[in-house]
């Protein structure tokens, strides 16, 4: 029950209740490999319910002619960084929803998406872990305790919109040929 517990909360919140769990793992209250596999199960559940839930329906904003302008380049840009954009996914709190949404979007390959989305939660789960077992002072090392450090994830958001819907830029060769 307390795994299950584990993965309903990797789906729903992320962060918070899986360090705690991930303390009591380091003290023996928990089982340590169960605690991460839980984690990065939950995790990965928590986006692949966006890919799977979007997959074939978000093709309803085309209804809308602005959105429909930016579908082929979000559809190219999704394509040539697929496999990247879903290993880093579960890394950007920003973003975790964002990915998964679109990639269903694109009409990424659902096994492609499924299988790197599960190695990213292992990886994610993993990270976490070793940074509840190194303490707080790992956060500090990296400088992801000051003020700003709530702002990245609102940036990356924004970075990654406008990223995601600029046209890809014609190659220049083929251009003057």
């Amino acid at each position: 029950a307390q795994y299950l517990t584990i993965i309903i909360f990797a789906i729903v919140e992320g962060e918070i209740y899986y360090s705690k769990v991930c303390a009591d793992a380091m003290i023996g209250k928990l089982n340590w490999a169960a605690v991460w596999c839980a984690g990065a199960i939950g995790g990965s559940a928590g986006d692949q319910i966006w890919f799977y839930l979007l997959r074939g329906r978000i093709h309803w904003l085309d209804r809308f002619p602005k959105l429909t302008r930016y579908r082929e380049a979000v559809s190219e840009r999704v394509h040539s960084h697929e496999s990247l954009m879903v290993l880093s996914g579960r890394f950007l709190p920003g973003l975790r929803t964002a990915i998964p949404v679109a990639c269903a979007y694109a009409n990424v390959r659902p096994l492609k998406f499924s299988v790197l989305n599960l190695v990213s939660g292992f990886a994610w789960a993993g990270s976490i872990m070793l940074f509840v077992k190194l303490g707080s002072r790992t956060l500090v090392a990296a400088g992801l305790n000051a003020w700003w450090g709530p702002l990245i994830p609102a940036a990356l958001v924004v970075v990654f919109f406008r990223w995601l819907s600029r046209p890809k830029r014609r190659d220049l060769s083929k251009a003057d040929g």
